[in-house]
């Protein structure tokens, strides 16, 4: 059953090989949810996994953001990548997310992704169109990451 679900998972990534808003992944319930249910908001979508450092960093600031502009228009989405959700469970009773989080155990959208690093995140406008891309969390950057999310939701 694993193996065919991972074959499934791949053709899906074919299907799909590319940043955007087309993919599937897990909620917490381990339904099957598309990260198209956030088109027509800014989306910024956020990889991490339970033993990165800088993803400990960044959870707070995506917090702030998500609540300082939810309502315009602003979705945080959170996709975690560890294999054992427990790992992420954990990490999340220790930082707590106030955003939306998902998992991707299987790891087929982060490859479809290309990341570089982690954590890596994704800026989509609200045609649900890849406009910006960064590889780590660095608070130095984070008022110029800030920058980006107000330029998109003017738009």
């Amino acid at each position: 059953m694993r193996k065919r679900w991972l074959l499934l998972a791949l053709l899906t990534a074919g299907a799909h090989g590319a940043p955007s808003l087309d993919h599937q992944v897990f909620n917490a319930q381990n339904q099957v949810i598309s990260l198209s249910e956030f088109k027509g908001k800014v989306v910024y979508v956020d990889f991490w996994a339970s033993w990165c450092g800088p993803c400990r960093k960044s959870f707070p600031w995506m917090n702030a953001m998500q609540q300082k502009y939810r309502d315009q228009g602003l979705a945080v989405v959170a996709i975690n990548l560890d294999t054992d959700q427990a790992l992420a469970d954990e990490f999340l009773k220790q930082v707590p997310a106030q955003f939306t989080v998902r998992f991707n155990p299987e790891g087929d959208v982060a490859r479809s992704f290309d990341l570089l690093g982690m954590p890596s995140s994704f800026m989509f406008n609200r045609q649900g169109q890849l406009v910006q891309s960064h590889v780590g969390f660095y608070q130095d950057n984070a008022a110029e990451y800030e920058q980006e999310l107000i330029s998109l939701l003017k738009e």
